[in-house]
């Protein structure tokens, strides 16, 4: 009886233990069966991993963007048959192949279900960011759906930061970043700014198709880089498809590929699933203005009447509020009528609470008075000590000597002293001496 209960035990653990394990994978990765009945497991891209409410809580979304009470989905993600899902994919307007496989449609349904409320907020956003990248990538003579790239790297957060340290709407990891001409210091950071991001990714996706002339492998090397891919490559006895060299390219980018396709296919039919995009009002029209000199965007919010929050938005690569013009001329981007009371107020900008809200000292005077006193204080102190020190060491010295210069001229326990001390070190000193010599004369014996 104590055995099947203890059985009983060890089951339900086990189960419990598998359900949450499931779990796990189901939120980070994808997994299924292959074509041999072995269990693959495939790793999301980080962005499907966050939870919709970080996207909620950026300045756009809370200000901008709402839900469309009128729109009549019944957020039911309805079943289609594989031939429905090729068809759309090859009815879609670009020039990069959308193939259809069963990996594909695990990222269609994973962005059609579960991802349901990110896909509504990602729909919304697009209006802000698709005009930017689509003219990034149109100067390069890029293909336009490339434009869906941030969905996958980032969920359209210009803030979003990943576990590997990569950056921005487009994902710039530091070395690339400044490669591609991204300043990246204490003060700013580009990755997060999505007009010189976007132009900097473009660039970087046009000389990957230098290399490898294959969109396919463009996407993938933007992931794990041209290293991995070249990588895989070879294992795969040179093959240039992407499909061919996927069992030798890491987790993530196995699903990277499927991802991007996904996310396509999810921006392009998305009411054919029932999902409804957020409302956008569209803030005013904004401009860049270029300063010379330092400032911190709590000025010219305080002083031109604006919301801090908003100017924020308009500019994330401004990590601590504060534009260094002072080192270069830099651009601050708002809405046109805070840019015409920024320039009748640019004076008392830039004299408002300068001293706290730029607290970087350029001139700093040292109370010398002070700081010479201590400096006589020590010193005074330290000659004492080391004049102590140094009398009675020497003090000590010449009584040691005197009493060896008495020992030499009379007899006592000094004498018995010296000699003491004479036959130790004379002992070691003989001792030693004839080690050596034996050693000398049994390497002549050798």
């Amino acid at each position: 009886m104590k055995k099947r209960i203890l059985t009983l035990i060890t089951g339900l653990f086990a189960a419990a233990t598998a359900l949450v394990q499931a779990q796990v994978n189901d939120d980070f990765e994808i997994v299924f069966t292959d074509d041999m009945g072995k269990l693959e497991y495939i790793e999301l891209p980080e962005a499907m991993t966050k939870e919709v409410d970080s996207l909620l809580a950026l300045y756009h979304s809370r200000t901008y963007l709402e839900m469309d009470t009128l729109c009549e989905s019944n957020d039911v993600n309805p079943e289609y048959s594989d031939e429905v899902y090729i068809d759309r994919l090859q009815r879609m307007p670009t020039v990069m192949e959308m193939p259809y496989n069963r990996i594909v449609r695990q990222f269609i349904d994973r962005y059609c279900s579960r991802l349901r409320r990110t896909v509504s907020v990602m729909l919304g956003r697009t209006n802000f960011y698709m005009p930017i990248f689509e003219q990034a990538l149109e100067s390069y003579n890029l293909p336009l759906e490339l434009k869906y790239l941030p969905v996958i790297e980032s969920s359209l957060n210009p803030t979003a930061v990943s576990r590997a340290g990569a950056t921005g709407l487009w994902q710039f990891m530091l070395a690339t970043g400044k490669q591609y001409g991204l300043r990246v210091n204490s003060l700013v950071d580009d990755r997060r700014d999505p007009i010189r991001a976007s132009y900097a990714a473009a660039q970087y996706l046009r000389d990957l198709y230098k290399i490898f002339g294959d969109w396919t492998l463009v996407i993938a090397a933007y992931n794990c880089g041209p290293e991995n891919v070249n990588r895989a490559i070879r294992r795969a006895g040179g093959s240039m498809d992407y499909w061919t060299i996927y069992p030798y390219l890491p987790s993530e980018t196995r699903g990277y590929v499927p991802a991007f396709i996904a996310a396509n296919y999810v921006m392009t039919y998305y009411c054919e699933h029932n999902i409804c995009p957020m409302i956008t009002h569209l803030p005013a029209h904004t401009d860049t203005v270029e300063v010379s000199r330092d400032v911190n965007l709590q000025q010219i919010a305080d002083v031109c009447g604006t919301d801090l929050g908003m100017l924020r938005e308009l500019n994330p690569q401004y990590r601590r509020d504060i534009v260094n013009g002072s080192s270069e001329p830099s651009l601050i981007r708002m809405p046109i009528p805070v840019i015409n009371r920024f320039i009748e107020l640019e004076d008392s900008v830039y004299a408002y609470k300068a001293s706290t809200l730029l607290s970087k000292r350029s001139l700093v005077s040292v109370n010398e008075r002070v700081a010479s006193t201590s400096s006589e204080n020590v010193s005074r102190s330290q000659s004492s000590r080391y004049g102590r020190s140094r009398g009675s060491s020497a003090s000590r010295s010449s009584s040691r000597y005197s009493k060896g210069s008495s020992s030499r001229s009379s007899n006592g326990s000094s004498s018995r002293s010296s000699k003491g001390s004479s036959s130790r070190y004379g002992k070691n000193s003989k001792q030693s001496s004839s080690k050596s010599s034996g050693k000398r004369s049994s390497r002549r014996r050798r």
